[in-house]
């Protein structure tokens, strides 16, 4: 192998730097400093200091400077503005890269580090823009009528809290942790103030550094305070939200302080956790299972050398492949792990974040030990070839085993670093008992091809964990894997985990939020929400009013025009029972209740032959539509479709359409428009109802390059 001398890492400031109240501070000739060292060669970085900072006026500056100027977008705005930084990140990844070598991350690290990190915020920006209004206000659930007349009714929505979304973050995903905390807050429009922890905080501070360099992000929306930020709590309140990342202990200390208990601070917690790999009793060493449960466990020992609040901790196996286990990990980590520098050519797994790190991972393993565990590979001193543990925080991969898979110590004590333990059950209730006794974790893992297995793992410790992967040979490729949260599913989990859930998708969103009922009247619920309420006025054009020319038909207004509200009521059609019957004939679907009267009158929902469901809204299509060419370029579906009182041959049907949400597009010339349809026949009676979502042009006609772009 050759070797290739590693370069250092990028200059540093002498004293890290905080941003705060939209400038770069560092203290003056301060009286203490906490030294920061490259993680692979013990060489001096930088000092940090926030000894002198005003936290008290960063956090007033938050609530009313990052508050109005996020609050002055639109959530699609906010969530545009994030895929924008991911680009501009993306561009300037290298510097990153770069010094994340320093933490002791490989090229492999900083693909879980960094660029998932500017993944995180291209999710959000995604599910933004897909999945929320182009407003700020967001209804949660269905209407809830409070009055037998309609004239008072009541619904939840969701708007972003008032104050400060602070988040103290772990040292072992210094981009990633941020990023996965500032994309959701920033989406619900609220300020984010960053607390890294100081080991890796000068990666931290470089991504802050050019997120204020990129010149995209309102003023006010991101804060960072580099080194320590005691008392930081003392300062919020209710209007504001606390998310940690770290141990347990931590975690516990932070949720007893008096304005968490008694002034209401929204807090949530990610903890260490000890984590489970399951291995099937069905997955034999000669099964594809097997394999892929091996390369997860080993995968999970050494991306970012074991630093991960998700890594495996527990390998429990059925007893009876305890040794092919341990054998076949231990054979893999000793043939694919060279430890040393990141920078240097052929490492691939480099050094613990510091050495404090490494002496508090050599402490937890010995404690292993001395409860019984044996040392199967590595261990408190083992060696680590030829990096310099002493200079560098290096430690070896360490395996250990078990005797008695209930030892105390091996389901409370976490070494965070590249080390497992493995541990043989005797069925599967054993199993489920032996990962519940982690007492809460983020994540397990179950090597399974036998679905009534994975059923039985999954309901049984499903309630112990915030998240189940299940391995098997369909998904042994394409697995984003164990131990990587992925922005669209909860990351969390309950009791020593820390209760909270992060990411998610629109829940993260959310945990920024305040969910409120509003009640009052169809319109006052209206005005609130920008959505239209069954009940509300509407400006209603009719059949006669638009053929007179009186009226608009509202498909022929550009989003320059439309209101919430417009409507189209047309007059009524007549139902014949040839027309009923054509359609059975020609779409094949003669059920009974179409075809036979007899047989249609014998069921208890209809009176007699009944016209198909899809026949009504194809009626009331043609009853709605505005045939000419107009704003309205396409229809792209049907939402909350419902069939309420049938309709039989010589009834009449009528549609009332009525524009109910109105969501421009930032980036595109054209809109979407959900519009509220509902049936009634002569007597007035409710047929059906749904939404009719169309695409709609923000202006007309089009210009020759804006429909050039709609068309690519």
């Amino acid at each position: 192998m050759t070797v290739t001398a590693p370069s250092s890492a990028p200059a540093l400031p002498q004293i890290l730097p905080s941003y705060v109240r939209g400038a770069w501070w560092t203290p003056e000739s301060p009286s203490t400093v906490t030294p920061v060292a490259d993680a692979n060669t013990g060489e001096h970085l930088t000092d940090v200091s926030t000894e002198g900072l005003d936290t008290a006026a960063a956090i007033d500056y938050a609530r009313s400077v990052g508050q109005k100027s996020l609050g002055e977008l639109t959530i699609h705005e906010r969530a545009l503005k994030l895929k924008e930084l991911a680009l501009y990140l993306n561009s300037r990844i290298q510097e990153l890269y770069d010094l994340s070598f320093a933490t002791g991350s490989t090229q492999r690290d900083h693909a879980f580090d960094v660029d998932g990190g500017i993944g995180t915020l291209f999710t959000f920006s995604g599910k933004g823009r897909r999945e929320l209004p182009n407003a700020n206000v967001i209804i949660d659930g269905d209407v809830e009528p409070l009055s037998k007349d309609g004239s008072f009714i009541g619904e939840h929505v969701y708007q972003r809290v008032p104050g400060v979304a602070v988040q103290i973050n772990a040292f072992n995903f210094p981009v990633w942790g941020m990023l996965e905390k500032f994309a959701p807050a920033f989406v619900a429009g609220v300020p984010t103030i960053v607390k890294p922890a100081t080991p890796t905080a000068y990666v931290t501070q470089k991504c802050v550094e050019l997120m204020v360099d990129s010149g995209i992000l309102p003023e006010g929306s991101i804060q960072l305070i580099a080194g320590s930020a005691r008392d930081l709590l003392d300062h919020l309140d209710y209007r504001d939200h606390v998310a940690f990342t770290g141990s347990a202990h931590t975690a516990q200390t932070l949720r007893k302080h008096p304005n968490v208990i008694d002034g209401g601070v929204r807090f949530t917690g990610e903890t260490d956790s000890l984590n489970a790999a399951i291995l099937g009793p069905d997955a034999t060493p000669d099964t594809p299972e097997f394999e892929a449960f091996v390369k997860v466990v080993f995968q999970e020992m050494t991306v970012k050398a074991g630093q991960k609040c998700t890594a495996v901790r527990r390998v429990i196996v059925p007893a009876a492949m305890a040794e092919a286990v341990t054998a076949a990990l231990t054979e893999r980590l000793s043939a694919k792990v060279v430890l040393g520098d990141p920078r240097s050519e052929g490492t691939t797994m480099g050094a613990l974040a510091s050495k404090e790190q490494q002496s508090e991972v050599r402490k937890a393993v010995q404690r292993l030990v001395d409860a019984g565990g044996q040392v199967r590979l590595g261990g408190p001193d083992g060696d680590t070839g030829t990096a310099d543990a002493e200079a560098g925080a290096f430690f070896a991969p360490t395996v250990l085993s078990f005797a008695d898979a209930r030892t105390p110590e091996v389901h409370s004590v976490e070494a965070f670093g590249p080390v497992a333990s493995v541990l043989g059950y005797a069925d599967v209730d054993d199993a489920v008992e032996l990962a519940a006794m982690g007492c809460g974790s983020l994540v397990a893992t179950v090597a399974t091809n036998d679905g009534e297995t994975a059923r039985a793992f999954a309901a049984g410790i499903g309630a112990h964990h915030g998240r189940v992967h299940v391995l098997n040979r369909q998904t042994a490729k394409t697995t984003t894997g164990h131990g990587a949260p992925v922005p669209v599913l909860v990351h969390g989990g309950p009791g020593r985990a820390g209760g909270g859930e992060e990411l998610g998708g629109i829940r993260a969103v959310k945990h920024y939020m305040q969910r409120t009922a509003i009640q009052g009247s169809p319109d006052i619920l209206t005005a609130i929400t920008g959505v239209w309420h069954p009940g509300a006025a509407a400006d209603t054009a009719t059949r006669e009013q638009v053929d007179a020319g009186a009226k608009k038909h509202p498909f022929y207004k550009s989003l320059e025009e439309l209101k919430v509200g417009d409507q189209f009521a047309s007059g009524l059609r007549t139902v014949t029972l040839e027309e009923i019957t054509e359609f059975a004939e020609k779409t094949g679907d003669r059920f009974y209740a179409h075809t036979d009267e007899e047989a249609a009158m014998a069921n208890p929902f209809f009176p007699r032959r009944v016209a198909h469901g899809y026949l009504l809204v194809s009626w009331a299509a043609g009853l709605f539509v505005a045939p000419d060419p107009g704003p309205v370029l396409a229809n792209y579906g049907l939402e909350h479709l419902r069939f309420i009182t049938p309709v039989t041959y010589d009834d009449a049907i009528r549609v009332t359409l009525t524009a109910k949400r109105i969501t421009p597009r930032v980036t595109d010339e054209y809109g979407e428009v959900a519009w509220d349809c509902r049936l009634h026949n002569q007597n007035d009676e409710l047929c059906a109802q749904y939404d009719v979502l169309t695409l709609v042009a923000k202006t007309w006609p089009m210009a020759g390059d804006q429909a050039a772009d709609v068309r690519a």
